[in-house]
């Protein structure tokens, strides 16, 4: 079918509109990776920094070299492994005999749900509890307050109640249990869902701070994400004299050292999300349509 006058110019201004859209959302990486890599006196030249003129990995070596970062690397896969997979489990878990209607107090269970969704404690009684049970200075305060969540829970029930029950009727039949049926039949038929919730999961514990903030006092339990604010709120110079980065390295200015430490921080989930995004579409559709 041949395109009028009309229609090609439509299209060429769509074009446009998307590749103007595109480069405003990649600037801002190619400008912090740009900067990481750049000596001194180019990261302080003016304009675009589309790529780097003068190439110095000085940056990179002052930020590798402080121990701090390799700790802070160390604790966030922590959280982030550990804390995914318990999630995981335990959100398939609360997921399952909610997607059964014949659960009893399932409504009552399923309000009080919706409530946490909307109503919250506040953070002074959220602090007097993880010191009550004992979590302050503890790795597993990164886990265990945020081990599940009501909305993940409604999206995988959703997700378990569109499976037909005959799968879990033949089961039975075949003389399968609740947790046989459940691993073996709704968690592998439920992997798009499951794995849009492990990556929503990942990148939370992977970009989350202020947990460690409040909760954490040593330093040798502090996550990556507090480096890099220690790094980009305060001055770099002023971590440079404490000894947080290394000092002998002088081809690097304060932008260098911030942008560095970024690409450093966000280098892993960039790695991670190819993996995913074809589960990410079809999970939240198919777990978002029935209520």
């Amino acid at each position: 079918m041949k395109r009028t006058r009309g229609e090609k110019i439509f299209n060429w201004i769509n074009i446009a509109l998307l590749v103007a859209l595109a480069f405003l959302s990649l600037y801002p990486f190619i400008y912090v990776f740009s900067m990481s890599l750049s000596t001194a006196a180019e990261a302080n030249r003016d304009g675009l920094h589309l790529y780097p003129r003068d190439i110095s990995f000085d940056a990179y070596k002052a930020v590798f070299t402080n121990p701090a970062i390799w700790i802070g690397y160390v604790n966030a896969i922590f959280r982030t492994v550990v804390g995914t997979a318990l999630t995981v489990v335990v959100t398939c878990l609360c997921a399952y005999p909610l997607s059964k209607k014949h659960l009893p107090g399932r409504r009552p269970i399923l309000f009080a749900m919706l409530i946490t969704m909307l109503f919250q404690g506040g953070l002074v009684p959220m602090y007097l509890l993880i010191n009550g049970i004992g979590l302050i200075d503890s790795l597993w305060v990164y886990v265990l307050p945020v081990l599940t969540s009501a909305f993940n829970i409604i999206l995988v029930k959703n997700f378990f109640e569109a499976i037909p029950e005959s799968l879990e009727e033949a089961a039975c039949i075949d003389g399968a249990g609740p947790w046989r049926t459940l691993f073996q039949i709704y968690v592998p038929l439920s992997k798009p869902i499951l794995a849009t919730v492990a990556l929503w999961t990942a990148v939370m514990h992977w970009n989350m701070w202020f947990d460690a903030l409040l909760y954490i006092n040593d330093e040798n339990k502090l996550v990556l994400q507090m480096f890099l604010r220690r790094i980009v709120v305060e001055n770099s110079t002023q971590l440079i004299e404490q000894g947080l980065v290394n000092p002998d390295v002088t081809q690097f200015t304060a932008e260098t050292i911030k942008a560095a430490t970024v690409v450093v921080t966000i280098l892993p989930m960039l790695a991670l999300y190819p993996f995913v995004q074809r589960y990410f579409v079809k999970g939240i559709m198919v777990g978002g349509v029935k209520g």
